[in-house]
């Protein structure tokens, strides 16, 4: 079969040339957090995984343990990037009980904004920057109430126990509500019910006391804890100088 000869281009038309494929942004570990965090914040903490935050940036696993070892330290830097968002007040002595109140609220707000996120916190001590300006920023607010070196600290777990626990639950409830609306409004409606249905006489005292049982909102019924720990740690410094003899 003879060459079929080309037909040349007309000089006042253009040849095409191929398409180029769009550039992707390098991958880099800020990139990595903010695909790691968005999967937190729209399926939940378990949701997350390497292969996953991979897909996102459209790359593969292999190119994110260039920057992050594996999911342990990536779940590390992840709080890391949400204990970045607590902004703790120059402490006031004369409104330290105030300033406590409102920043373990914030704490709280904070991390149950993130879904389930608190539990990855559990049993860590955090050593990132943004973690440690936090805790740095909870034990400065605890010294300016007068606590002693040992209360203050221990105080510091305490509160971070009661605030990231609150946090928990409230972000559960969260991602329950994003799964299945409605469903956390009917599952209260249905334990009132069925508290109401218990027999007086063989659970009088529950019987008894279910108005106060479900009185006050959830920040009501948190700041109460704040509060009662707040006057359990100046009580307990008192009890302890007084004991060492340096009121």
């Amino acid at each position: 079969m003879p060459d079929v000869p080309e037909v040349p281009t007309p000089a006042w038309r253009t040849a095409r040339k191929p398409a180029r494929a769009p550039r992707r942004p390098p991958v880099t570990a800020e990139a990595i957090v903010d695909a790691a965090l968005d999967i937190v914040d729209t399926e939940g903490l378990e949701a997350l995984s390497m292969r996953g935050v991979a897909q996102r940036l459209g790359t593969g696993a292999a190119t994110l343990y260039a920057h992050v070892q594996n999911k342990e330290e990536l779940v590390e830097l992840v709080l890391d990037r949400v204990n970045g968002e607590v902004r703790l007040p120059e402490p006031d002595p004369d409104r330290w009980r105030e300033q406590l109140r409102e920043s373990a609220r914030q704490i709280r707000d904070v991390y149950a904004a993130h879904n389930d996120l608190a539990k990855a916190g559990f049993g860590k001590v955090p050593t990132l920057p943004n973690s440690l300006t936090a805790i740095e920023g909870m034990l400065t607010l605890l010294k300016a109430g007068d606590l002693p070196d040992k209360v203050a600290s221990w105080a510091a777990d305490l509160l971070a126990l009661y605030t990231t626990s609150a946090a928990f639950e409230q972000g559960l409830l969260r991602l329950e509500e994003k799964r299945n609306p409605g469903a956390t409004a009917e599952y209260f409606r249905q334990l009132g019910e069925f508290f109401h249905a218990l027999p007086p006489e063989r659970f009088p005292t529950l019987t008894g006391m279910l108005a106060s049982m479900v009185e006050g909102d959830n920040d009501e019924r948190f700041d109460f804890g704040v509060d009662v720990i707040t006057l359990g740690l100046r009580a307990y410094a008192d009890r302890m100088r007084a004991e060492e003899g340096t009121e």
